[in-house]
């Protein structure tokens, strides 16, 4: 996964509540096993009308949207425990998803894959659907080593819960495999002063 401390982008606006994981991708494209590839399906069923044309009125097709930063509305990734919207997200190019809810499945799935869930309460969210709808280009910043969420330009600025151990991971670039690859020397140098005290003690 790549690193991640600080990010500055603009934010996708998306004010719907109770968005579930078929919706962020629906269950006929979950036949691959690999992460790649999941990010053309995300939100397939909005981005796309009858005859897999782009549909003109949702916020992904609009011009020169390449943003980061998807701001949601409330009980974001509910439904389904499927990893794979995670997956959808993340392969598209989003790296943090803004709600003022987030269900406790998809949090865990988010961070296991690199992308930061920031809970923000429900009046700074209407502050940032606000502050995006006055100027789609406001900037909005995240900064993961000090866990806020800033936008500056209408003074607001937020911090956010993360476990400890997911942002020592998401800051270095790792997964739990990485994690463990990176102790590795740790281990074995444990692993040899017990077998050593089991040595001595016998």
């Amino acid at each position: 996964m790549e690193k991640f401390n600080t990010l500055y982008s603009k934010g996708i606006p998306l004010p719907v509540e109770d968005i579930d994981t078929d919706q962020i991708i629906p269950a006929r494209f979950l036949k691959a096993v690999s992460r790649e590839g999941f990010g053309d399906n995300l939100f397939r069923d909005w981005r796309y009308v009858e005859g897999d044309q782009p549909n003109p009125d949702f916020v992904l097709n609009q011009p020169d949207i390449e943003d980061q930063i998807l701001v949601a509305g409330r009980n974001f990734g509910c439904g389904s425990s499927r990893e794979h919207a995670a997956w959808a997200l993340y392969d598209y190019g989003i790296k943090v998803v803004v709600s003022s809810f987030f269900a406790d499945i998809f949090k865990n799935n988010a961070l296991n894959n690199g992308l930061l869930p920031v809970q923000v309460s429900e009046e700074n969210l209407k502050k940032i659907f606000a502050a995006i709808k006055e100027d789609s280009n406001v900037e909005i910043e995240v900064n993961l080593q000090e866990q806020y969420i800033k936008i500056e330009s209408i003074g607001l600025k937020e911090t956010f819960e993360i476990n400890s151990y997911k942002k020592y991971c998401l800051l270095n670039g790792f997964d739990d495999i990485d994690f463990l690859l990176n102790k590795k020397e740790e281990i074995e140098q444990f692993e040899k002063r017990k077998n050593n005290t089991k040595t001595v003690s016998a």
